[in-house]
Order: C-alpha cells, then structure tokens, then sequence
C-alpha cells in the first residue's frame, strides 16, 4: 500500500513507533496505564504542543522518504490509590431511638371541673355524739326520697325545698325521667302492664345513677316517686339498691280529698282519673305502722311543708330509720 504522494510506507523497526509503548500494556491488560499516546504527525506537520516546525525542503520524488523520528515513549502515569472492596456501610453514629414508654393513662372522666363518683352507694349517716350539736339539713349533703300518691305534692315541695337550701342541691323527678321515653311511652293511664313496669324499673335505675353522681361530686338530691309499701322489691328496696342505704325516706300523705282535688288541675298523661286516684291513695295508708316518717301537709302550703321536712330529715340525721 502507498501513501497519496505515492512513496512506499517506512518499514517497521523494534522499539519505535507507538507500538513500543504499548507492547507493556499488552502483556499486563490489568494494570493501570495513563492516557494513550498520541501517534506522531506526518512530516511537515507541527506535533501537538510543540513549536513551529521550519518548512522541509521539497520531497524528492524519487527517493525513499527518511524515516520519522521514534517518539518517545510516555511515561505512565503512577498508579492510584486502590479502592478498597466495596461492604457494609458502617453504621452512623445516629441517635439511639427513644425509649418507649407506657402510654399515659386516659385521664378520669370528669363532670365540670369535678371527677365522676367510682360508682359507690350512699352510705347510712351516721349518728352524731351525744353531745354534739343536731345537725343542719339545710347545710348537709344528702340524698331524701320523696314518697306519696299522685296529688301529695311531691314534685311542689321537692323543687321549692331544692331552691332554698344553703347548699347545692338538684331534684330529681322520676316522672320527669319516665318522659324521656317518647315513642312507645307506657302512660300510666293506660294500666300497669308488663311494659309500663319495666319503664318505671329502667327510669328508677337512671335516677339512682344521677343521684349517686351528684351526692359523689357534693351535690344533694331529693328524688320524688309514687312507692308503694306492698311492693318492696320493685319500690322502696329497688331505690335502696339504686341509690344506697343512705337514703332517707319521707313519706307525704295528705287526704284524699285534697289529693283529688289537686289532680283534677293536673293536665296531660299526669292527670289520672278518679278511680285511680284512690286506689293509689288506699295504697299509700300501708305505710302508717311502716317506721317511716309520714306528713299530713293536707293543711300546709309548699314553703310550710317544706319546712316540716327540713325538721323530719333533721330528726332521721340523728337516728337514722330502719328501712
């Protein structure tokens, strides 16, 4: 093969040429060798980085070209550094996790700023020294059931009594409760009855649960119910279990021309016809004997039995009843 201007390529001789500095990296593939050398301009051409080169003489055209002359070989650029194999990364000096604790506990129910009573009953007064003065019911937290028929009053006297004492005091209507009931109420002018029975349990339960929270948190109470002495377990002990033995029973007990005439201004499903009425009120007369305190308030106005009953509650305080 020939070059464009027609002269024979030089011949090949060892240790010249590009291939000198080559051959050691043929040999070793694996070592690291610096950036491949240029191979030299042809003649006439300034080598890269290299000054001017002064025109050459015309080319004989007959005559073998001279040969280049040998580069020298490049030196090899040292060897870096070597990687060490790459493994695990060492752990970080990251913060260890925070302990875990136990969650806090949910803090008590409360009502206001005062927590909800453990659930306990009411607990029987006790009697005061001998010497010690009668106690003020007007200024004692206490819980009172109000007992009587349909017209006694009860509801009258439990609100006014509950608005005149020193202390905080809430009433509790059973009959109230009973109407929270408002599709499917059992009206007691319907007749008692099965469903109607378990209206006033359910509705007993709900007012003893209200009263031990309000006597828990500093409150007294005084509930109202029409009880009847001929059935204790549904009556007057269903309220003792509800409520405690503390609770003080007082039994009102006008006459029944009083209580008729008092339930004819009634209006509503509270309005019992006169039948009723005195049935309710032959009921109530089992008390008399019964130990229970009783008022005849058939000749007193709310304020005055109101009064009467701050003086009964006074005297069940000091010796409380057995009931």
């Amino acid at each position: 093969m020939q070059h464009a201007g027609g002269s024979p390529l030089p011949p090949h001789q060892q240790g010249r040429g590009p291939h000198a500095a080559w051959a050691s990296a043929a040999h070793h593939p694996g070592a690291q060798q610096g950036p491949a050398p240029v191979p030299p301009p042809p003649p006439g051409y300034p080598a890269t980085g290299a000054g001017p080169v002064p025109p050459s003489g015309p080319v004989p055209p007959s005559g073998p070209m001279p040969p280049s002359a040998p580069v020298p070989p490049s030196s090899p650029m040292p060897p870096s550094a070597p990687v060490p194999p790459s493994g695990p990364v060492p752990p970080s000096h990251a913060q260890p996790p925070a302990p875990r604790h136990a969650p806090a506990p949910p803090p008590p129910d409360t009502t206001g700023h005062l927590p909800l009573p453990p659930g306990g009953l009411v607990g029987v007064p006790a009697a005061p020294p001998a010497s010690a003065p009668a106690p003020d019911p007007a200024a004692t937290t206490l819980a009172v059931l109000l007992i009587g028929p349909a017209g006694a009053g009860k509801t009258s006297v439990a609100k006014y009594w509950a608005d005149h004492r020193r202390v905080p005091t809430a009433h509790i209507s059973l009959d109230d409760v009973r109407e929270w009931v408002r599709s499917g109420f059992a009206d007691p002018q319907s007749g008692w009855n099965d469903h109607s029975e378990a209206q006033y349990r359910l509705a007993r339960r709900t007012c003893g649960f209200a009263a031990r929270n309000f006597l828990a948190n500093g409150i007294s109470c005084i509930l109202d119910d029409a009880v009847f002495p001929d059935r204790p377990v549904v009556g007057l002990g269903g309220w003792k279990r509800h409520v405690g033995p503390g609770l003080l029973p007082v039994v009102l007990l006008p006459g029944l021309d009083v209580v008729l005439e008092r339930n004819a201004e009634r209006s509503g499903n509270r309005r019992l016809s006169d039948e009723e009425v005195a049935r309710i009120h032959g009921r109530m007369a089992g008390w008399y004997g019964s130990g229970l305190p009783i008022v005849d308030n058939s000749q007193l106005d709310v304020p005055g039995t109101a009064r009467v009953l701050d003086e009964v509650i006074a005297r069940a305080m000091a010796s409380p009843p057995s009931w």
